[in-house]
């Protein structure tokens, strides 16, 4: 079973970035749609972003232009470039396949607060 590890969270100011990276202990190669998820306190967990093994990208409405997520197949690594963060964007964000089917990680936090 593939094990998934978020990083890069952290507090920054409204309008700063992140760079989240989500590390997998196995190959992603296999998995066709990759993506990230986030869950504020007190919401569901939702997608925010999804790539698929050939590139393509999806994003939600309320991150499109500011996240920009990747993949490296080699590293069996997908990253989420978040810029012009918003307090809204607060809260704890994971990697998983899409639909989701491998084991959760614990997340990253991210707090987006002056």
């Amino acid at each position: 079973q593939v094990q998934l590890v978020e990083s890069g969270g952290g507090l920054v100011q409204p309008g700063g970035s992140l760079r989240l990276s989500c590390a997998a202990s196995g190959s992603i190669r296999s998995m066709n749609v990759m993506g990230w998820y986030r869950q504020a306190p007190g919401k569901q967990r939702e997608w925010v972003a999804v790539i698929t093994s050939g590139g393509s990208t999806g994003y939600v409405d309320s991150v499109k232009g500011r996240f920009t997520i990747s993949r490296d197949n080699a590293k069996n690594t997908v990253y989420l470039q978040m810029n012009s963060l918003q307090p809204e964007d607060t809260a704890v964000y994971y990697c998983n396949a899409l639909p989701a089917r491998l084991e959760w990680g614990q997340g990253t936090q991210v707090s987006v607060s002056s």
